[in-house]
């Protein structure tokens, strides 16, 4: 089993925590996989195989109807001996109100408490009262290219044809453990895409028009990294001859959200420090998403560039904006606590125009500044703004 560490370092860090530990993410992600890396690495610390409880709660494993009594029921009933229980428990939004039954397993029994989730009722904003401060969110994401390494480590490429690889077939675990063709890949894919729409999207939501669904769902695939608004989708539906409201596509947009297929991106202005409410972005789960609705394009590359860098961003804990510095915009702000970072990405770096790095220096502050390329040939240090390659970037345990 190879082990995503930096997920199993943030688990041991909250071990006997008493907080229920939320890992949430896209259909296939590798949460369940993470659980049973948890499961192994409790039995090595000497934790009694009997005090480890898992429970996974897909459709085809409990019966329809299971209420959080059952639940409850269902979990305490195994709990016969003395001593503190783990509690490894699978895909739990499948179970209406789970939480009365997590939050009195919490309360009422020497429990640790690991859940995961493909629906982000899973997640703060959703989140009932019943766990109220008694919980921490570690989102899941596919793999980092970090990780990708790590799964291809027996592979003798190098890491920069590795990079090629990771770009055109993105980081669903699945996809990374065996050496699938590209066509293979975004069948695959699909079927994580089919299956996140059925069970999580129109179902839940009992979508009836699921053609005029698909076609928003394209326009944000095809505009991935480009500001819109929900009006725009609108207005271009009309264009075409369709009709939506600008509210159900505010709906459609939530429910992509709350199914990880899709990530919001806000604008920050940099002048006024201030989060602004229009022309958002929205970055997909995964790069492979794109290829496996659209196909693939080497023109749509340079896009999906910011979507790898975004998501790079995510994992390493920065809260990711897109700045607007009055006229200009940079491609990312990255805050921590106290700390940013500013980064532009681009395929190449234009030879007729400096603007990617004369955006970057028009910020009149200390913190570090990145140009992340593809081009080879544009490494360097230009007044304090780093070019660096997107290898390197990901790769580098700095930013």
């Amino acid at each position: 089993m190879i082990i995503r560490s930096n997920y199993m370092n943030m688990l041991k860090t909250y071990r006997d925590v008493p907080l229920v530990k939320i890992l949430a993410g896209i259909r296939r992600c590798g949460k369940s996989t993470i659980l049973d890396m948890l499961r192994e690495d409790l039995l090595e610390s000497g934790i009694a195989a009997d005090h480890i409880i898992s429970m996974r709660y897909t459709s085809e494993d409990f019966d329809d109807g299971m209420t959080d009594k059952d639940m409850y029921d269902g979990i305490k009933g195994q709990m016969t001996g003395e001593g503190r229980y783990y509690l490894l428990l699978d895909e739990v939004q499948e179970i209406d109100d789970w939480e009365k039954a997590v939050n009195s397993l919490l309360e009422n029994a020497n429990t640790d408490i690991y859940v995961t989730g493909s629906n982000s009722k899973l997640m703060s904003s959703e989140i009932s009262t019943y766990l109220t401060g008694r919980y921490i969110s570690i989102p899941v994401y596919t793999l980092s290219f970090t990780e990708y390494l790590e799964f291809k480590k027996s592979d003798s490429r190098s890491p920069k044809e590795l990079l090629n690889e990771y770009l055109r077939l993105g980081g669903f675990p699945i996809v990374a453990l065996s050496n699938f063709d590209e066509r293979s890949v975004y069948q695959i894919v699909e079927g994580i895409y089919n299956s996140v729409i059925t069970n999580d999207i129109t179902k839940r939501h009992n979508i009836t028009n699921f053609d005029l669904f698909n076609r928003v769902v394209k326009y944000i695939v095809e505009n991935v990294g480009k500001t819109f608004s929900a009006n725009a989708i609108a207005k271009f539906l009309k264009s075409e001859g369709r009709s939506l409201s600008v509210e159900a596509v505010y709906n459609y947009l939530t429910w992509l959200e709350k199914a990880f297929v899709i990530y919001r991106c806000q604008r920050y202005d940099l002048q006024g420090k201030s989060v602004l409410k229009t022309q958002e972005k929205f970055y997909l789960a995964d790069a492979s998403l794109k290829y496996c609705i659209m196909g693939f394009n080497p023109k749509s590359i340079a896009a999906m560039l910011e979507n790898i860098v975004y998501f790079e961003l995510r994992r390493r804990g920065y809260e990711v904006y897109i700045g607007k510095n009055e006229t200009k915009e940079i491609d990312f702000v990255a805050v921590q606590r106290d700390e940013r970072i500013y980064v532009q990405v681009c395929r190449r770096l234009p030879e007729e125009s400096d603007r990617e790095i004369a955006n970057l220096l028009e910020i009149k502050d200390h913190y570090p500044k990145y140009v992340v390329t593809l081009d080879e040939l544009a490494t360097g240090n230009v007044n304090g703004v780093k070019i660096v390659h997107l290898a390197d970037f990901l790769l580098s345990a700095e930013c």
